[in-house]
């Protein structure tokens, strides 16, 4: 089938609805519940983008299968331009939500693609991972993933968890597939997505082994449970244009003696190929994918801080210009990344294009430090002005309207005006969504303090850099340095006047 409009995608969720939780509540219908509905339109407002006729261009192509047009997040590259292709598409989805959604479904996609190139590494199970793709991208369909453990206690390794189906294992084969059981985090977006890619994250010993596991299911499918954390949607746009309209739910899954199909398994009990899965090399593409979301994010919150900065004429102090100036330069240093990654990508013998994952790796290894910075720059600049705005639109049609716009007024705006921009400020700078954004952006990638030491510094290849500074250090030695300096000294005795 071509690609889906929103309306399909909230039908099909209609028609398979994962079992979710919030609090005490078994929610009936995720696409009406007025905690998650603003984000499933927000996910359909990006299937409809696919069949803008002046988009299509760049966010779908032919499938090679079918001939039906596919997104464009599977697409697998040929050339270089097929990667500007796929950065235009994610570019595009991203200003759609500005940023703010981070698992929108092109990220998964970019990662089965990537799954896809290599499949060669999964072994037994290659041709279900060719497969498996074929048949999201076919069908484009929406997931999630999970690979971390729940936090229970992380100085035992799996199998030494006081219940050995505290994290997700296989508790027996059938003839079927394996039934799995235990639990995983964190499930963004998982309430309303179609289906959702398991596997575990981190080293695994040879006891570990029924936890070395990767696989795909269905969101309903039979004993998957999510149990969401707090909502921060809120239901004014006006007070709260973000967190109600983009408030992406994490969950974690609990599998109740879930049946993972064997067409659907991709590892199966196998600590080796689990702790080697790096070499599929999937940060390259979803590195791609996260680096262009974090860049229209940035953009974001320069914009607004720049808007905010001119409504109340603060823009002319040097302090103020310094520190815009900064986002700047974060912004810059993505989108340089970004095209480093395109024009020096990694051509395979099929001719397949793979992004270069370095400078990927970099900014993702910084923007967990700039993004938390860039909040702080609009919390130093805005203030007090992030906190003191009316609770609520309804104050424009109270008894104090007048006072409120009288004194909430901008310098050159009205209060409307600028209490709605200093409001979608706050929701980002001060709220409560926006606390989840930075805990979001410091960590979606894993923990930043080993991703710096395994990327930056163990895999970083430091041999041109050494190269470098060994010309220096090979261009003299001690002896002729000697020499160099004996025969200075009789030169310089010997330029000096007689007599002296």
């Amino acid at each position: 089938m071509p690609v889906r409009t929103g309306a399909q995608y909230i039908e099909n969720l209609k028609q398979s609805m994962p079992e979710t939780w919030i609090g005490n509540e078994r929610v009936e219908d995720v696409t009406t519940h007025p905690a998650l509905a603003p984000a499933v339109r927000a996910v359909a407002r990006l299937y409809d983008l696919q069949h803008d006729p002046q988009l299509q261009e760049f966010m779908t192509y032919r499938s090679p299968s079918t001939g039906d047009l596919v997104g464009t997040s599977f697409l697998i590259p040929k050339s270089r331009d097929d990667l500007v292709k796929r950065r235009r598409m994610h570019k595009t989805w991203a200003d759609e939500t500005f940023g703010i959604m981070g698992r929108t479904t092109d990220f998964i996609s970019a990662m089965l693609t990537a799954w896809a190139i290599r499949a060669d590494f999964f072994g037994e199970y290659a041709e279900n991972v060719r497969r498996y793709y074929e048949f999201v991208r076919e069908h484009d369909l929406f997931l999630t993933h999970v690979l971390i453990n729940p936090q229970v206690d992380r100085s035992k390794s799996p199998a030494e968890q006081p219940d050995p189906f505290t994290y997700v294992g296989v508790v027996r084969e059938t003839d079927k597939g394996l039934i799995v059981r235990g639990a995983k985090m964190l499930a963004t977006a998982g309430p309303y997505a179609d289906e959702m890619l398991v596997w575990p994250f981190g080293r695994h010993t040879a006891e570990d082994a029924r936890y070395a596991i990767a696989f795909a299911v269905p969101m309903s499918a039979p004993g998957v449970r999510l149990i969401c954390r707090e909502p921060y949607t809120k239901p004014s746009v006006y007070d709260h244009p973000l967190a109600s309209q983009f408030d992406e739910m994490d969950a974690i899954v609990v599998f109740d003696d879930v049946l993972v199909p064997w067409e659907r398994v991709f590892i199966n009990q196998d600590p080796e190929r689990v702790n080697n899965i790096w070499q599929v090399n999937s940060n390259a593409f979803t590195g791609h994918q996260t680096s262009i979301r974090l860049l229209s994010k940035l953009q974001f919150m320069l914009g607004l801080t720049v808007l905010c900065a001119d409504a109340i004429q603060i823009s002319q102090f040097p302090n103020v210009q310094d520190m815009i100036g900064e986002i700047t330069t974060y912004i810059e240093l993505v989108r340089a990344g970004i095209i480093a990654s395109e024009a020096t990508a990694e051509v395979l013998p099929d001719g397949t294009y793979v992004p270069n994952v370095t400078p990927l790796l970099a900014i993702r290894n910084s923007g967990n430090r700039w993004y938390p910075r860039v909040r702080e720059i609009m919390q130093l600049l805005l203030a007090g002005g992030l906190m003191y705005q009316p609770a609520s639109v309804t104050v424009f049609d109270s008894p104090i309207a007048d006072d409120v716009r009288k004194y909430y007024r901008g310098a050159s705006i009205s209060a409307e005006e600028k209490i709605k921009l200093f409001k979608a400020a706050a929701d980002l700078a001060v709220s409560d969504f926006g606390g989840r954004h930075e805990l979001y952006e410091r960590f979606y990638a894993g923990d930043p303090f080993y991703l710096r030491i395994i990327t930056q510094y163990r895999l970083y290849d430091k041999t041109e850099a050494v190269n470098l500074a060994k010309k220096l250090l090979e261009s003299y030695d001690v002896d002729d340095t000697l020499e160099a300096l004996k025969r200075a000294d009789e030169a310089f005795v010997r330029e000096q006047p007689a007599g002296r």
